[in-house]
């Protein structure tokens, strides 16, 4: 099996970011719907013939590691030999396909050179409805996976390089706006197929067992890489407790709490301390907690670290069955980017004493989520509007934090305002900061986002999800507390009715109007 050089090595590793780069834009530029083509709520890999994760595009989400990773270890338990050249598989299912909610639809397809399988292509995409009890199959108050939308086990959806369009009929009938879901699907498949056709050009340069090797040679660079990374904690015990808002249905206070034991350059992250899972939806499965710890790894200790199986692989993680931190079947999982952030907020304030110099103040800490739908009167159609909006993010030790960002596991854009008054019936009023709403201190906080959106000509259900509206963002070395987020209508005379921070379908009273406020951030060190 012929190894690469050093020069070769990093030539065959930039082949692939290239192709990842390539598969990710061809998704965003086929795709239809608003949260893809602008907010780029997608993500695109390439795993070697083990499932084993060797590079992901530098534009991914963090939090869609999980779930590409899930679901190539399904793929391959499930189908063992039986994958072949053009197959295709579908999957979203957080409890038995690998997913971590069922939004996320991922694709995988695999890469033969030679006659023998080298690897996968895979992608996901967030679709802005899955079905379910409630538009964007996101909304609080879900107590079970059977109400947040379609459940997809691992699939062969296409043999041969052909679409099984029965599969996806049953996929579209599921869907509240399915010609937008039929073209995100495509979008999905299309970049699966120029993934392929790009890795097999690559094939044809190297050969297959030279390929092999050499993604065999990037994990071991990886693996020694983090290692050294590791090293910079000092040795010892290292804690932190933080609390989610509530879960929508009847749980107030959600406890996470994580202990870090650092010895001889290793870390190991208990969750034992958090609370059990929840009813509502704001639980997730442990590939998801895995996402968020690494995610807070890389973000401390070595930022530019390529993504590979090394990197998800380099600290162990307990969390007790049955937790918020590693939900069993039926919990429902919709709301767990949420869920991540705090995983990572207890991440970060547990190693503040380890790396004084590094960590940041509490950055807004959610995923505040906002769900406008109904039927479009331009043309009869139903539409789901889907955001996620950023906040601002924590006051740092050398600077102040960043306004209205996303933070963590999210790397998704904020809708313009021409988007969504072009591609939907909706008016906004108002985008904007929200004053004082980054906590005070040396460096100060970032601010959170305000937006306030009118229904145009129809009648139009809202519904959000949001985090620290109860529990503000803390700040870090004497930095004060980042402001709250908030939900509410805005009648005709200026009146404000505050929502709940997870509302359910709620409709827009006539002449009213939906406002949304992202929290800040906390600052860091005291004002001078």
């Amino acid at each position: 099996m012929a190894e690469l050089d050093a020069i070769g090595l990093e030539i065959l590793t930039n082949a692939l970011k290239s192709i990842n780069d390539e598969s990710f834009v061809a998704l965003m530029k086929a795709s239809y719907s608003t949260n893809i083509k602008e907010r780029h709520d997608h993500s695109t890999a390439i795993m070697n013939a083990d499932g084993d994760l060797i590079a992901q595009a530098d534009m991914s989400l963090p939090i869609h590691v999980a779930s590409m990773s899930g679901l190539m270890r399904c793929v391959i338990e499930k189908y063992g030999d039986d994958i072949h050249a053009g197959d295709l598989f579908v999957a979203n299912d957080p409890h038995t396909a690998g997913g971590t909610h069922l939004p996320d639809v991922n694709f995988a397809a695999p890469v033969f050179v030679d006659g023998l399988l080298v690897g996968f292509v895979c992608n996901i995409a967030h679709h802005a409805d899955i079905g379910g009890m409630a538009a964007g199959s996101m909304s609080g108050g879900m107590t079970e996976i059977f109400q947040e939308g379609l459940r997809i086990p691992v699939t062969r959806i296409g043999t041969k390089d052909e679409i099984n369009q029965e599969i996806l009929d049953i996929f579209l009938l599921n869907a509240r706006a399915p010609t937008e879901r039929r073209g995100d699907y495509y979008a999905q498949i299309a970049a699966a197929k120029l993934g392929v056709r790009r890795m097999q050009e690559l094939g044809a340069r190297y050969g297959a067992k030279t390929m092999r090797a050499g993604f065999r040679q990037l994990l071991d660079r990886s693996a020694a890489r983090i290692a050294d990374a590791l090293k910079q904690v000092p040795d010892g015990t290292y804690n932190f407790r933080d609390m989610m808002d509530d879960d929508g249905v009847e749980t107030f206070d959600i406890v996470f709490e994580v202990t870090i034991v650092a010895k001889g350059g290793k870390l190991s992250f208990d969750f034992a301390g958090s609370s059990p899972q929840v009813p509502g939806n704001v639980n997730m499965t442990l590939n998801a907690t895995q996402a968020a710890v690494i995610y807070a790894i890389k973000a401390l200790l070595d930022p530019e670290a390529p993504n590979t199986q090394a990197v998800i692989d380099c600290a162990p993680i307990t969390a007790p069955e049955a937790t918020v931190c590693n939900a069993v079947f039926p919990a429902p999982v919709a709301g767990r980017a949420h869920t991540c952030q705090r995983v990572i907020d207890v991440v970060m304030g547990a190693l503040a004493p380890a790396l004084p110099d590094r960590v940041p103040a509490a950055p807004n800490g959610a995923n505040t989520m906002a769900v406008f739908s109904g039927i479009d009167p331009r043309n009869g159609e139903a539409y789901v509007y889907l955001e996620t909006i950023g906040g601002g993010a924590g006051g740092r030790p050398t600077k102040p934090g960043k306004d209205g960002v996303q933070t963590g596991i999210t790397n998704t854009s904020n809708l313009p305002v021409e988007a969504i008054e072009m591609e939907y019936p909706l008016m906004v009023l108002e985008y904007g900061l929200v004053p004082n709403s980054g906590g005070a201190g040396k460096h100060p906080g970032g601010r959170g986002i305000r937006r306030v959106v009118k229904p145009v000509d129809h009648a139009c259900t809202f519904n959000g999800v949001g985090e620290r509206f109860r529990h503000a963002p803390w700040g870090l070395q004497g930095g004060g507390d980042g402001g709250k987020g908030r939900f509410g209508f805005i009648g005709a005379n200026g009146d404000e009715t505050p929502l709940p921070g997870k509302t359910g379908d709620r409709l827009v009273p006539d002449g009213s109007m939906a406002l949304v406020e992202s929290p800040g951030a906390g600052g860091w060190g005291k004002a001078e």
